[in-house]
């Protein structure tokens, strides 16, 4: 390229050179030595500015140019990060600038191709693993009755009810992944109504009483907490998302001792935020970017021995999202967890009692 720069060079000096001095030499009076001056500065300042101007705005942006293509070509993105010098007005430079964003473009695709293909494969690898164990355990029980365990009464109940155990806990799975992939798609749409969240979440702990008693568990709410918040959502979907958070904070509990699940409402401007707080075994950091995750479990042994297919956090996130909003987590281990979202605040005069 330096030599396809000085050659240019040469030939545009040359010309202006010989046109230069040829009309010089016509005009009358001028002596053979300010002719052969004039040649001399005409030359070498034609070539200076000529060399310049064209190795670097042209024969060099070019050859970048061609070196981002041949890297384009080998999909070789490590040139998006070249500095190039704003505001230049040179078209070689825009060109570049345009080479630049389509390969930032391009690595983004990339990135985004090699996420869901990773995501893709820990999807079909977990989805597998939990759908075999209750099929198995099924076909296990289905098969030991065949075999001849079916003339034993005792036996045969006792079977057919962990078979039938089984069975609801895939269905449970398949209704939950149903869930999800519907809420995502757009095919179940959000059924908007203005409601009371404080019932709504008072419905959710009249449900889990018996077991949260059981268990030593008070589930209340936070001191003056509001009771008249409206909330303008899906009640059913929103239930569902109290359910599954108080679920979880029932199933992970500190054993042995009193555990509290406090809910407390907080009255913002054109929002309800909404935090369900407990002090059970709490999350640790090192799970808590990743706990939203469908099928990701904590202690995977522990967490199947609790029940639950491993969507229920998953389901609470995509609702929140149908929603406009956000779930937040905070937590420690051993220290508890708070689950925090919002949700558009409602009309209280445009509502009816169910």
């Amino acid at each position: 390229m330096l030599t396809k720069s000085k050659s240019v060079a040469v030939l545009i000096a040359a010309a202006v050179c010989i046109i230069t001095t040829s009309f010089l030499s016509l005009v009358d009076g001028v002596p053979l030595g300010g002719i052969i001056v004039v040649l001399v500065l005409s030359f070498s300042s034609t070539y200076l500015l000529t060399y310049f101007t064209v190795d670097v705005f042209i024969f060099d942006q070019i050859e970048k140019i061609n070196e981002r293509i041949n890297k384009l070509k080998n999909e070789d993105f490590s040139f998006i990060e070249d500095d190039i010098r704003p505001g230049a007005g040179n078209p070689l430079f825009r060109i570049r600038r345009e080479i630049l964003t389509y390969a930032q473009s391009k690595q983004r695709e990339i990135d985004e191709l090699k996420k869901s293909e990773t995501f893709r494969r820990e999807f079909i690898a977990d989805v597998s693993h939990e759908l075999k164990t209750p099929i198995f355990a099924a076909q296990g029980f289905v098969h030991t009755l065949l075999d001849g365990a079916v003339k034993d009464k005792n036996v045969r109940t006792r079977f057919l009810k962990k078979a039938a155990k089984s069975l609801d806990g895939l269905d449970r799975i398949v209704q939950d992944l149903l869930t999800i992939s519907q809420v995502e798609t757009g095919v179940i749409k959000m059924e908007m109504e203005n409601f009371n969240i404080k019932n709504l979440i008072q419905e959710v702990y009249d449900q889990f009483e018996g077991k949260a008693e059981k268990k030593d568990i008070e589930l209340k709410f936070a001191e003056n907490c509001p009771t008249n918040l409206f909330v303008f959502a899906d009640r059913h979907k929103i239930f569902q998302v109290i359910l599954n958070l108080v679920s979880n904070s029932i199933k992970y509990r500190k054993e042995d001792q009193t555990n509290i699940v406090d809910t407390n409402l907080i009255d913002q401007d054109q929002y309800v935020e909404i935090n369900i707080k407990d002090d059970g075994i709490g999350i640790s950091d090192k799970h808590l970017s990743r706990i939203f995750e469908r099928f990701y479990r904590i202690d995977k042994s522990r967490s199947r021995e609790k029940g639950g297919t491993g969507l229920g956090l998953s389901i609470v996130k995509h609702i929140v999202e149908a929603h406009h909003s956000q779930v937040y987590v905070q937590s420690k281990q051993n220290e508890g967890a708070e689950f925090s979202f919002k949700l558009q605040k409602g009309n209280p005069y445009n509502w009816a009692e169910e």
